[in-house]
């Protein structure tokens, strides 16, 4: 808390102008804020109830009126809200106001009115301000007349919109929905699907059947085979030898009769495979096999007599016949039957690529379905939306009733001061910290990490005075503090007597140190000269009461012989005055230096104390470093600001002036006032 009242203290002047501002400009607001007065007026919305319509949609679910999905109000209130804020309505409302200028824009007469819902209702609440109770009246009557005719004008416009928009919407789904549903009967046709189920098992049982045929006919066409190969063995003649030696290759009566027989035994296999023996169909295919068979055998008969068989074979020539004619019909079976089982062999190849193919469509089959159905959904959808629209033709922009007709309020309404005055306390304690962190951050104030990076020989610490005093009397405390500094200032072994005490800025005690400085030396039995080199404001000649009218003229050679006042006993004192002009011109020109010549003449003094301007105010303290050799640098604690210190100390080292010691005014007085320290860092302070 010290540290912040210490900078607010450095600072106080620009901390006065921040908040002279912010009071002038608070009190600029509150005396120019125009008076203005508030109207209210209250407005309900009807719930409607638009039927009881219910529409089934099929897989979709239903429509009924409730349903907030098909809703055509999502949040009423706020409709109604953005009406009241639309451009358009200011545009009405603005052209029926009673203060309307030509200067005036619609778009800015929002800030005359603001709406307001309350919770849990379908009430809104309007507030209109003007600059007097009747203009604020007639100001909500135009509003809440425009908000009425602008209701008027987008339900009309809804309606028409509506109606174009839904036509065309329900032409488009009815064409999506007659699309789909021929889609999906094409696909029916095309692929046969009725049943999925029975289908799938129909083929199955198809396939095992045919399998079961086809290994029926492979069995017989071996079997007959068998025995063609075992009769032709016996007669020593193949099937083909035994047709030609028969001579019934060339006759074209007995291949038509056989590539017949091939034929109806094919036919009446095909026929077993989905009849019984007894239908008519396979009754005539079995005479008609019969009937070749008998043709067959008498064209082998007729033939057989003339063919040579196997000498061991003993039957007749009746015989041969026999088997011949058995040989023929074995082998014609044997092909009929081949025939038979790869027509199984076909059929059975086609059932399993209709099965295979069963899945994909089915999914096909079903995601038409499915299309099918949403699209009739929507259609129905669109439908009930058309009907609930016939049903409540004011669910988007109901009619809205006053429930509280205007009122104004008799008191204005602004300016309210109480809101204006808390404004400005919070942008004056604000603005301030901003200030006070921009202002320290520029320049911040010395702090003890500074003081223990110098290096100083002699470092003396000075209590904080209650007052300043010219009085060598201070008080036991500081009268000892300034003893040990007196000590230690005579214990150091300087080449001249001739001692500058400075600081880097205003206020920061040097004048006092310097004069009770003088004081503890006369004390210790030193004669002291003590000079005023302040000839700026002559701050050490105004303390000791010499007024500036009495004192010489520097920039008179005649008063360079020296102005000696003799303050008590061994302590002698040379005034000076305020100057105008070039200061400096003082110490380059050497009437500084031929002064204190003048004045050290007066008696032999053990030291010459100059009490000199602050180094950051001026230019010629630190041109004095090359008169006055040694100097002892003030600094106050809390009150010294960094970056000063440093640039006042960097330009006494840069004029190779000897910093002999460091003064810490203002501070907690400790056991040791002062230190001996050659080029070491000084102690921790605190």
């Amino acid at each position: 808390m010290k540290k912040v009242v210490s900078i607010a203290s450095r600072h106080w002047k620009a901390l006065l102008g921040l908040n002279a501002l912010v009071a002038a400009a608070a009190i600029a607001a509150i005396t120019t804020t125009p008076k203005s007065w508030t109207a209210t007026a209250q407005l309900i919305l009807p719930l409607t109830n638009g039927g009881n319509l219910d529409a089934n949609l099929g897989t979709l679910g239903s429509y009924r009126e409730s349903d907030p999905s098909f809703s055509s109000q999502i949040n009423p209130l706020k409709i109604q809200q953005a009406v009241l804020s639309s451009d358009a309505l200011l545009e009405k409302a603005w052209k029926a106001d009673p203060e309307r200028t030509g200067s005036d824009k619609p778009r800015h007469y929002g800030q005359y009115f603001s709406v307001t819902t309350l919770d849990q209702t379908s009430i809104m609440e309007l507030a209109v301000t003007g600059s007097s109770p009747e203009v604020a009246k007639q100001r909500t009557i135009a509003i809440l007349n425009a908000y009425k005719q602008r209701l008027g004008e987008l339900r009309q416009a809804n309606s028409t919109a509506r109606d174009a928009t839904t036509q065309r919407q329900l032409e488009q789904a009815r064409q999506r929905l007659l699309k789909a549903q021929t889609e999906l009967a094409r696909f029916k046709q095309a692929t046969g699907l009725v049943n999925d189920e029975e289908q799938t098992k129909g083929l199955v049982t198809a396939i095992n059947t045919l399998e079961t045929e086809q290994a029926q006919a492979e069995a017989e066409a071996r079997a007959n085979r068998y025995r063609a190969n075992t009769l032709a063995a016996r007669l020593n003649l193949s099937s083909a030898a035994a047709v030609q030696a028969l001579g019934l290759d060339q006759n074209e009566d007995y291949k038509q009769i056989r590539s017949k027989l091939t034929e109806v035994e094919t036919t009446l296999g095909r026929l077993r495979a989905t009849f019984t023996d007894r239908t008519p169909q396979v009754q005539r295919a079995l005479a008609e096999r019969n009937s070749l068979r008998s043709q067959l055998q008498q064209y082998v008969g007729q033939a057989a007599g003339r063919i040579n068989a196997n000498t061991n074979f003993t039957t007749g020539a009746e015989g041969r016949a026999e088997l011949i004619q058995q040989l023929v019909l074995s082998e014609s079976d044997a092909n009929g039957q081949q025939q038979r089982a790869e027509q199984l062999r076909r059929q059975i190849a086609q059932r399993r690529r209709s099965l295979s193919a069963l899945p994909a469509n089915q999914a096909k089959l079903a995601a038409l379905q499915r299309q099918a159905d949403a699209t009739e959904g929507l259609y129905k959808g669109l439908v009930a939306q058309v009907q609930q629209s016939n049903l409540d033709a004011f669910n988007a922009y109901p009619n809205i009733q006053e429930l509280n007709a205007p009122v104004v309020d008799p008191k204005p309404t602004s300016p309210k001061r109480s809101v204006m005055l808390i404004n400005a306390i919070l942008a004056s304690i604000i603005g301030s910290i901003a200030l006070l962190l921009l202002l320290e951050a520029r320049n911040p104030l010395l702090s003890p990490k500074d003081l223990q990076s110098m290096k100083f020989a002699l470092v003396a610490r000075i209590p904080m005075f209650k007052r300043l005093s010219i009085d060598p009397n201070l008080g036991t405390e500081s009268e000892i503090e300034f003893q040990r500094l007196a000590s230690a200032v005579s214990l150091q072994s300087l080449r001249s007597p001739r001692l500058l005490i400075t600081s880097g800025m205003a206020d920061e005690g040097k004048t006092t140190i310097t004069l009770q400085l003088a004081y503890a030396l006369t004390d210790l039995g030193f004669r002291v000269l003590l000079v005023d080199g302040d000839f700026r404001k002559a701050e050490l000649s105004h303390q000791l009461g010499y007024p500036h009218n009495a004192l010489g003229n520097f920039q008179n050679d005649r008063a360079l012989s020296g102005h000696v006042v003799s303050l008590q006993p061994n302590l002698d004192f040379v005034p000076t005055m305020p100057h105008q002009g070039k200061i400096v011109d003082l110490v380059t020109r050497g009437r500084f230096e031929r002064y204190l010549a003048a004045a050290e003449a007066q008696n032999d003094y053990d030291y010459v104390l100059v009490d000199s301007a602050p180094v950051s105010s001026t230019s010629e303290t630190a041109l004095m470093a090359a008169i006055v050799p040694y100097v002892l640098f003030v600094v106050r604690p809390g009150f010294s600001a960094r970056n000063a210190v440093n640039d006042s100390l960097e330009q006494l080292t840069q004029h190779q002036a000897r910093l002999l010691g460091l003064v810490l005014n203002g501070v907690e007085a400790q056991g040791s006032p002062y230190a001996y320290r050659s080029n070491s860092s000084l102690a921790s302070y605190s």
